[in-house]
């Protein structure tokens, strides 16, 4: 029984050990180099400069992520009209992401993290040992590259919105410095 124990403790502290913290605000966004659903290979500091919506999902095609990408298409105008770019990341390849992208017209890079790397890095990762998911996190990175806002409680059918509201908020704030 104490070997079971002691090996059940083991494998909670890998698990807890290999699990990030959330970026503090005001902290450097972390780098990422991935995949977008075209092949083509998109880094962190491509958008450096303009503010950057980074919204993970759980999966491809299903509801509650098709809801969150559908308002992101609907207003991008909105948000690209603040100066931002919207890119999703999942865990799904980018063959899953073309399907998604191709049958939503979205018109914004979505990012396969299929190694789950970049999840972890943002504390936006759920791993079940077996199966891993990106958890719905959010961030605002500003155009220094520094973590504006965090979005740890997303309401699909609202986030879009209340990511412009919130790009606005920040930029007069920016502006008053």
């Amino acid at each position: 029984m104490r070997k079971l124990v002691v090996g059940l403790l083991s494998v909670l502290a890998l698990i807890a050990a290999a699990r990030a913290e959330v970026p503090a605000l005001g902290s450097a966004a972390p780098g990422f180099s991935l995949p977008d659903q075209d092949g083509a290979t998109r880094r962190l500091d491509e958008w450096r400069g303009r503010w950057l919506v980074l919204y993970f999902y759980p999966r491809d095609d299903t509801p509650g992520c098709t809801t969150e990408a559908c308002n992101f298409r609907d207003d991008i105008s909105l948000i690209t009209g603040l100066g931002a770019q919207v890119v999703g990341i999942s865990v799904d390849d980018s063959a899953s992401h073309k399907a998604f992208a191709e049958k939503y017209h979205l018109p914004f890079p979505l990012l396969a993290d299929s190694t789950a790397a970049v999840a972890r890095q943002y504390g936006a990762l759920s791993d079940w040992l077996v199966v891993k998911m990106a958890k719905r996190y959010s961030f605002i990175i500003d155009p220094a590259g520094r973590i504006a806002k965090v979005y740890l409680s997303v309401d699909p059918a609202r986030h879009s919105r209340e990511i412009a509201a919130d790009l606005k908020s920040l930029q007069a704030r920016t502006v008053v410095r």
